[in-house]
């Protein structure tokens, strides 16, 4: 890769790790499905925005408008729900290393997916190795030794499992150009996000300027700005480049969280980060090549 897509790649990891510290700020006064209502809400103006300003052509058929809605749905507003969710009872960086394990489970699903790519043997070392990392992360919570919750974990888990599954649906949109299929996704989870979360958090209350200031920037820079990127650097880079955003984005968050909202990170966390990564490194052969292990 260039100097500059490495650039990309680093800023775009960065700024999904800070999108837990947001997370963390919005959950403050609100409630996780208005997070999310609010994330897609404002991303999805975000993007039409630029959509128009490039001048692009919107589809119009109904049927490429409903199947996109419903995978933004999935893409989007269920695993934004989640993340903050979780993170009542979850630190943030420990919410992002959880979230490193999406390519893991990516895997998993494609091996079972129509169509989808057969797991190999190094691909089994690595999902061995994301689910041995995950099980130091609960550790703490399994022996009450840290504030980390089982549950939280696992609703982190499903968010994944949530991206993994839309993942695999978005190949069938491939010839849909990317601000179009971003913008209507977008539109189509806030359309399911908006009314869940009056229906069962009511109005929602934000007395803090701090709370406006991390709608605004998790909506425009975390989900706008960076699907955007994502979609032209990715066929760029490739995927297996492209997935180091997610080794960068949980150094982000820890680092963001201990210093702005004074979380506490343990021993065991960077542990089950480090494990995960050793994970991820298998997953796309790194590692393996490295060492000049064959492994199919």
């Amino acid at each position: 890769m260039t100097l500059r897509e490495w650039f990309w790649i680093i800023l775009l990891g960065t700024v999904w790790g800070g999108s837990f510290i947001f997370n963390a700020l919005l959950i403050r006064e609100l409630g996780p499905l208005w997070v999310t209502a609010i994330r897609v809400g404002i991303g999805a103006l975000g993007c039409w925005v630029f959509l128009f300003a490039r001048g692009k052509k919107v589809p119009t058929h109904w049927k490429l408008w409903l199947a996109l809605g419903l995978l933004g749905v999935l893409n989007y507003a269920i695993p934004f729900a989640l993340f903050p969710m979780a993170q009542k009872s979850l630190a943030s960086g420990v919410a992002a290393i959880v979230n490193a394990l999406t390519p893991i489970m990516t895997v998993i699903v494609s091996h079972f997916w129509r169509g989808g790519e057969r797991i190999s043997w190094s691909k089994s070392v690595g999902v061995v190795a994301g689910f041995s990392g995950v099980t130091v992360l609960a550790l703490p919570a399994l022996t009450g030794g840290g504030d980390s919750q089982v549950w939280a974990i696992a609703a982190c888990l499903l968010a994944t499992l949530c991206y993994a599954l839309a993942l695999n649906v978005a190949r069938q949109f491939r010839e849909v150009e990317a601000t179009a299929l971003t913008s209507i996704a977008l539109t189509g989870s806030a359309v399911a996000a908006i009314p869940v979360a009056f229906i069962f958090e009511g109005l929602p209350q934000i007395q803090l300027g701090s709370t406006w200031l991390a709608a605004l920037a998790i909506g425009l820079v975390s989900t706008a700005f960076t699907f955007q990127v994502m979609y032209r650097l990715l066929p760029r880079v490739g995927a297996t480049n492209f997935s180091t955003t997610t080794l960068i984005a949980p150094v982000s968050a820890i680092i963001l969280g201990t210093v702005f909202l004074d979380e506490v990170i343990l021993p065991s966390h960077l542990l089950g980060m480090a494990i995960i990564f050793v994970g991820l490194t298998f997953i796309d052969g790194r590692l393996p090549r490295l060492l000049g292990w064959q492994m199919r």
